[in-house]
C-alpha cells in the first residue's frame, strides 16, 4: 500500500492527526492508481449490493472501505463509521479519535471517467460508537476529501482556514499549493439535478426559476447550470470558482429529509465550505449548528458563495404565494 506517499508540508496539520492524514493518503494514493488502470483494474463498477441506505454499492466502493479500514487500524482511530458499513466498527481499541467516511463518492460516475472522490470526518472518540458521531457537526477536527481525476487532490481543514494539496504522480508526494482556499462571495454558476423539479418545495422552485429567467429576472443577469452527480466534483468546483449546490428535500418517498448522509457528506463538507469563506446549510438552518440523529441520517443540503446560499435561506422565509410571485408567469418550468 503505497508506504513511499508522503506529504510535502505538515505544518498545517496536527501531530495527533498526522499519522491519520497519512494513513488516508497511503490508501488514496492507490486507489487513484486503481481508478487510472479503468477497466485494466477489472469492472469496478459492477453492481454488488445494496447499503443500508438503499443506495446500490459497486466493486469500487467495497474496495475503497475495505483498504481505508485495514490501513487505519494501525493509527489512533478507535471508531470507524462508513457510508458502506451498517454499524461503527472499532479499529484501536486504544484510539482516542472516531472517523466517518464516504470511501468512493460519486460511484455511479466510475465507468464514465469523471471526477469522483472519498469524503472523510474526524471527531475526538467518545466511550459510545454512535455517540462519537451523533453530535454538532461543529465539534469536528478536521474534514475534508481526495479527488481521483485528472489530478488527484486533497482538500482538507482542521478549523483553521482551507488547504489544498495536489499529489505529483511522480514522486507520489502531496504537495500544498493552496493554504487558504477561498470562495467568491458571488457567482453566477448553480449546481443542481432539474430532473426532480417538480418534487421540489415551492421556494426552490423559484429560486432556480429565477436564476434561468436571466438578466429577465430579479437577479438582472444569466446564469448556468451545472451537474456532474459526484459531490466531490462539484465541490470541488465551487471551491475552484466559486457557484452554489442544492439538493433539496423533496416530495418522492424517502427524499422527505434530502438524499446526502449528515455524517459522510454534508458535515466535512459544510466544514471545508465554511473555512473557506462560504456557507452551508439545509436550506435554512447552518450545518454546523445540527447533527445527525442516527447514524445514516440524511438532510438537505444547500452550499457554496455566500450571497447565493444566503439567497435561498430567504427564499424559505417568503410565504408561499409570493416566493411563487418572485420569477412571474412565464418561465421555463412555470405552467
Amino acid at each position: 500500500m503505497g508506504k513511499n506517499v508522503s506529504i510535502e508540508n505538515t505544518s498545517g496539520i496536527p501531530a495527533s492527526l498526522l499519522p491519520v492524514m497519512m494513513a488516508l493518503c497511503r490508501v488514496s494514493e492507490k486507489l487513484a492508481q486503481t481508478i487510472a488502470d479503468g477497466e485494466l483494474s477489472g469492472n469496478l463498477g459492477e453492481a454488488v449490493g445494496t447499503n443500508l441506505g438503499g443506495d446500490g454499492q459497486k466493486a469500487l466502493d467495497l474496495i475503497a472501505d475495505d483498504a481505508y479500514a485495514v490501513e487505519l487500524k494501525s493509527t489512533g482511530v478507535r471508531w470507524y463509521a462508513s457510508e458502506e458499513q451498517d454499524d461503527v466498527v472499532e479499529l484501536n481499541p486504544m484510539g482516542d479519535l472516531a472517523l466517518a467516511i464516504d470511501p468512493l463518492d460519486g460511484s455511479s460516475n466510475i465507468d464514465v471517467n469523471v471526477s469522483i472522490g472519498s469524503i472523510f470526518s474526524i471527531f475526538n472518540a467518545k466511550d459510545d460508537a454512535n455517540e462519537s458521531f451523533l453530535r454538532p457537526a461543529e465539534e469536528q477536527l478536521a474534514g475534508g476529501y481526495f479527488i481521483y481525476g485528472p489530478q488527484t487532490g486533497l482538500v482538507v481543514t482542521f478549523g483553521n482556514g482551507t488547504l489544498k494539496f495536489l499529489m505529483d504522480s511522480r514522486t507520489r508526494e502531496f504537495i500544498c499549493v493552496d493554504q487558504n482556499v477561498r470562495i467568491p462571495k458571488d457567482t453566477i454558476e448553480y449546481a443542481v439535478n432539474a430532473s426532480n423539479y417538480r418534487h421540489w418545495p415551492q421556494p426552490i422552485r423559484a429560486y432556480v426559476d429565477d436564476c434561468i429567467s436571466g438578466t429577465d429576472g430579479p437577479f438582472g443577469r444569466d446564469h448556468n447550470m451545472r451537474w456532474v452527480a459526484s459531490l466531490v466534483a462539484e465541490t470541488h468546483r465551487i471551491l475552484s470558482r466559486g457557484g452554489v449546490f442544492l439538493y433539496p428535500q423533496d416530495s418522492r418517498k424517502g427524499y422527505h429529509r434530502g438524499r446526502l448522509r449528515m455524517i459522510y457528506e454534508c458535515a466535512p463538507i459544510a466544514f471545508l465550505i465554511e473555512q473557506a469563506g462560504g456557507k452551508a446549510t439545509d436550506g435554512i438552518d447552518p450545518i454546523l449548528d445540527l447533527q445527525a440523529d442516527e447514524l445514516h441520517g440524511r438532510t438537505p443540503f444547500v452550499f457554496g458563495s455566500t450571497n447565493s446560499v444566503e439567497k435561498i435561506t430567504n427564499y424559505h422565509d417568503l410565504p408561499e404565494k409570493e416566493a411563487a410571485a418572485l420569477f412571474g408567469k412565464s418561465g421555463l418550468f412555470r405552467k
